[in-house]
Formats: structure tokens, sequence, C-alpha cells
């Protein structure tokens, strides 16, 4: 039984007053194909659920942020302000609170421009100026001690420093979409970032109940450190798929159906193991790809732990535990509070 980590709830010329931009003898950096889609459909996005005054504070946030990171690209040779663009797209698809996804734009102005936090305070109101700069402290932060360089260390010191938890869910979409765009780098930066990625974001996202998040950072971590056995791994998992749509969806039957029988009301969810846990699995168990059973996973929530317990007999008497492989995080429960019970099964 898990509970989810619940959703934290000018015009142009004005902005380029503000802002005292220079003329540069740079070219302008013309907005994309690419970046007018994202935009359109970030827009989109946020029109499914945010009211249009929230739109539009934060389209007016955007367009600050495509002035203040004016003549800058990514290494990518993109405008700069895709990258944040992008940070605020993954919020926005969490359905994050319209000040977070204002946050998630302007987040590297203050690191990279001219502009303060007063200055941001003045535009946009001191709630977004306290998120803005709690990003930009948590960027700041140098692995040059032997006490940070301890990921549990770091975890536990960028989540005190974080006085809003929104901090880091925006330092946690940053990160994520620099994970997606490593190409450009240089193989040594990639590297750096993908155990930084391993080593402190994944578990932080743990933490935070943002499964999703941080099985995708798992994933991107792998195929950076460890290319040929990502590749390997998604190779004998693809050969070994054959009929995984239909199997998936003939087991969440069976189990739906059994829990009808027994009264129990819940929600049968089932997916494929991903990447990094299946090699994770291997490396830990010293097994082959063909040698590792719970490829599998089926997550059955219900509304109490009375309810939880009779799901386990009912999914036992369906299947045939592997001995050794349950545990209980309901009587013991994980560090971040995550309560549910785990069993491995073998078809009978």
């Amino acid at each position: 039984m898990s509970t989810p980590l619940q959703a934290l709830g000018a015009s142009l010329t004005d902005v380029s007053r503000r802002l005292r931009l220079q003329t540069t003898s740079r070219p302008q950096l013309l907005p994309t194909h690419n970046q007018r889609q994202s935009l359109t459909g970030f827009e989109d996005v946020l029109n499914s659920y945010l009211p249009p005054e929230q739109v539009s504070t934060i389209k007016r946030a955007y367009y600050y942020a495509e002035q203040a990171h004016y003549g800058q690209a990514r290494r990518t040779g993109e405008p700069y302000v895709t990258h944040p663009l992008a940070v605020a797209t993954v919020l926005a698809r969490m359905h994050m609170d319209h000040e977070s996804i204002m946050a998630a734009l302007l987040h590297d102005v203050i690191e990279d421009t001219g502009v303060s936090k007063e200055d941001i305070r003045t535009q946009f109101g001191e709630e977004v100026a306290d998120l803005v700069d709690g990003v930009s402290k948590l960027t700041h932060v140098e692995f040059d001690s032997a006490e940070i360089k301890q990921a549990e260390n770091f975890q536990k010191m960028a989540l005190a420093m974080a006085r809003d938890i929104r901090v880091i869910l925006v330092k946690l979409a940053d990160r994520l979409h620099n994970m997606r765009t490593l190409g450009a780098l240089k193989p040594e930066a990639k590297k750096r970032i993908a155990n930084e990625t391993l080593d402190i974001y994944a578990p932080i996202a743990t933490r935070l109940g943002m499964n999703e998040v941080r099985m995708e950072f798992e994933d991107l971590g792998l195929r950076t450190l460890y290319p040929m056995r990502a590749r390997r791994i998604e190779a004998a998992r693809e050969a070994a798929r054959g009929r995984r749509k239909q199997l998936i969806e003939d087991i969440t039957e069976q189990l739906e159906q059994a829990l009808t029988r027994d009264n129990i009301e819940g929600e049968v969810i089932g997916r494929e193991k991903h990447l990094y846990s299946i090699y994770s699995k291997m490396r830990e168990k010293r097994k082959s790809f063909s040698d590792i059973m719970d490829i599998f996973a089926f997550r059955v929530i219900v509304d109490d732990v009375d309810a939880c317990y009779r799901t386990l007999g009912v999914v036992h008497s369906l299947y045939k535990p592997v001995p050794g492989e349950f545990k209980d995080y309901i009587a013991i429960p994980k560090a971040n509070g995550y309560q549910s019970l785990h069993t491995v099964l073998r078809g009978m």
C-alpha cells in the first residue's frame, strides 16, 4: 500500500526595459521550429489544469526568461531558453502550481544573467523569487569536501537547505532535462553527471515518492555509464517479451477477478520492470538475465492495511511465492515513510 506524493499546489517591451538589456553584436537566436512546438505544447498542458490568469502570468515569466537569456545557447546550439522551458514542462505535466512553473522558467537567470533576486521579486513576487533563489543556492553547492561527497550526506543537506520542497522539485526537473540532453557533453562530464544523478538525485526522488522520475534517472544513468550493458539488457528483454502485453493484461484480469471474489476494492497496475532495476538485480544476485525471474511488476493499491495483507493472501493463492523474496514494508517502513508488501511470484 503506497501513498503517492501529492502535487503541491508585461509585455516584452516592459520586460526588456526592466532587465536593462544592452545591445550586443552577437546574432539573435531566433526560436527554432522545435522551440515553437515545445512552447505550444507547454501552453496546452497549462491550459488543461490552470486558470487563464495563472497561465498568462507563466507566459510572462517565459518571455522574461527568453529576454534574460538573450544571446545564450546550449551546447546543442539551441537557444538557452529551451532548457528552462523543458524543465517547466516536466513540472507542468506533474500538474505543479503556477509559482513552481514560473520558478522553473526563471531558475537559471540569477546564476547565468544580470538579473537579481530583487528583480524577480519586483516582477513576480516574493514566493517565486524565494524559489528561484533556493534553486540557485543548491546549484552552487560544490562537491569539495569528503563529507559532502558522501551521497547520503548531500541528500540530507539538500533536503534541509530547501525550506520549500518545491525548490527540490524544480532541481529534480532541471537534472532530468540535463540527463535527457547529455549528448553534447564530453565523456568525462557525462560520467560525472550520471554518477551524481544515480548517487544523489535518484535517491531524493525516491524519498519524495517520485518513482517515474527516479526510474528515468536510473535508466538514463545506466545508458550513460554502461551503454553496452544497457543495450544488451534491452535486447534480452525485447527477445523475452513475446506476448508481454497480453500476458500483463491476463494477469491483471486474474488479479482483479480474485479481489472482487474476496470483496477487496483495489486498483491493479501491471508494468515491465525498467532497465536499471533488472541490471541491479543481476549485479546483486550475480545472475544472468535469463536467471532473473521478476521481469514484470504488478502493483495493487488498496484502501487500508488489513486489505493489503488480505490481498497478499489472494495473490499467493493464485501464484507460488518464491522463498526468501517477501518484504514487509508495512511492519518496517522505508526511510521516506513508504509502506507496502513486496513478494515475488512464479506461475503455478
